[in-house]
């Protein structure tokens, strides 16, 4: 049973892309920092800003890198690397075009999936990290994929995903507490309203 101590949000950096889709995985450790009072400070060695605190009796790292997605590895692998944080103890919150807005899944494992973000860290630190994966939607076409990600949700797609993000928040004892599997079972049982 592994504890979770460091959670990822990943998306772009910038007031440009604050409020766009790719960025689904900053919106969850903003919120899980909020919650917690956890202060997220710029970080210049690690490319990101992070921050350190109690989380239902745990001691968990929060990081926020400030690559551009498709260079998260550079800020992640070196933080866990610094702090031994092994890739069993890791969640990584991401967007997931292959989910509707509103459904949330956790998963343990895997390939990158054609995220850029995971790409970029799993021939690092190994694919054996879980995954907080925020669905998106997809826009039907490869041709544009880019544009979607890089878009802003229209409202109600928006409150779909900031819904399903308060959801997983809900459940964060139980990823602190290691217990990974009633986790999975709360957060992918969620259904969008």
């Amino acid at each position: 049973m592994s504890k979770i101590s460091l959670i990822v949000g990943l998306g772009n950096p910038g007031a440009e892309y604050a409020q766009t889709r790719h960025n689904a995985g900053f919106w969850f450790v903003e919120q899980l920092a909020d919650r917690y009072n956890i202060t997220l400070k710029k970080d210049p060695k690690f490319h990101g800003f992070s921050g350190r605190g109690q989380i239902e009796g745990h001691d968990v790292r929060l990081l926020i890198p400030t690559t551009f997605m498709n260079r998260s590895g550079q800020s992640v692998v070196p933080f866990s690397k610094f702090y031994q944080i092994s890739p069993e103890a890791i969640l990584i919150a991401h967007d997931e075009l292959d989910m509707d807005p509103g459904v949330i899944r956790l998963k343990t494992g895997g390939g990158h999936g054609g995220h850029n973000g995971l790409r970029d860290i799993v021939p690092h630190i190994g694919a054996n990290f879980h995954r907080l994966r925020i669905g998106i939607g997809h826009p039907g076409s490869k041709d544009r994929v880019s544009g979607h990600v890089l878009g802003k949700a229209p409202q109600n797609e928006q409150t779909l995903m900031e819904d399903a993000i308060h959801h997983a928040l809900s459940n964060t004892r139980l990823l602190v507490d290691g217990q990974i599997a009633q986790a999975m079972n709360q957060i992918n049982a969620y259904k969008p309203k």
